[in-house]
Formats: C-alpha cells, structure tokens, sequence
C-alpha cells in the first residue's frame, strides 16, 4: 500500500501549476508557430496561401505539447538538479512537439486522402490508414522537423533552460 501513496504522490507532485501549463502552452506555440513561419520565408515556399495552415499547425501541436511535456519532465526529475531537469525537460519537448505536431499532420494528411481510401473500419481501411499515416509521419519528419530550425532549437535551449531555473 504505501508504493501506490508513493506512486500517487510522484505523479500528483509531477503536475504543473495550471498558469504554468496554460502560459507556457501559448509562448511554446508562438515559438513553434514563428520557427516554422521563418523556415518557410527563408526556404522560398512556393504557395503561400498554405503558410497559414502549416504554421497553425505546428502551433497547435506546440500548444498541445508543452503541457504534456511539462508533466513528463516534472514526473522524470523529481530530485531537483538542474543538469538533469534540463535534459529532461529539452526531451520531454523534443518528443511531445515533434509526436504531437506529426499526429496532427498526419490526421490533416489521412483526412485529405480519406475519400479515396475504403469504408471505414473493413480490413482494407485499416491497411490504407496504416500505410497513409505511416508515409505523413515519414514525410513529416523529413520535410516538417527542418522548420524548427533555427529558431525552434533557440526556443527549445530557452524553455529547457527555464525549466532547469525553476528545478533548483
């Protein structure tokens, strides 16, 4: 009994403060939603009338992330040195951004192939939403994780940081 008051304890202690979560969703969804608005201007993208849809994107999955983020690195260090809340709060928001940020793509891209696929939930659709949100992921990561850069591994470095300051 007292391993599940201490497991219970763990995970109540890992939740963040609720103007922690809510603010940092919006500054880490700016900070996405900018980074991949740079990599387009900078890439010389040939629609703009997309920019708009891709950066809220990458937006929302910046939203939907930090809190996530935020709990997994709270929940990973829970002995306070900074050196390990840094690092756990620089994977923590590498694997909840690019996760959730390429779930979302992938959603948006079998939303848009949906109307050539089967009925839904035969043998067959299932094949074809395998296949269709395993080649999103793939596209997503080669031509979707290059928008972070630069300015979403500056973002990344200052929010891991911060986290690591409020750690000690």
């Amino acid at each position: 009994m007292p391993e599940k008051r201490r497991v219970k304890a763990r995970l109540t202690h890992a939740l963040p403060p609720l103007h922690h979560a809510l603010g940092g969703a919006v500054l880490w969804a700016l900070a996405t939603a900018a980074s991949a608005l740079l990599g387009l201007f900078c890439g010389g993208w040939q629609t703009p009338h997309r920019i708009g849809g891709i950066v809220l994107l990458f937006a929302a999955g910046g939203a939907l992330a930090f809190p996530l983020a935020l709990f997994a690195a709270r929940l990973l260090v829970p002995q306070r040195r900074a050196e390990a809340a840094f690092a756990a709060a620089f994977v923590s928001l590498v694997a909840a951004t690019l996760g959730l940020t390429g779930g979302l793509y992938a959603l948006q891209y079998r939303l848009y192939y949906a109307q050539w696929h089967a009925p839904a939930f035969t043998k067959l659709w299932a094949i074809e939403f395998a296949f269709t949100s395993a080649a999103a992921l793939y596209q997503f990561a080669v031509l979707g994780v290059r928008l972070y850069f630069p300015g979403g591994f500056i973002a990344l470095f200052a929010a891991s940081l911060w986290f690591a300051r409020r750690a000690r």
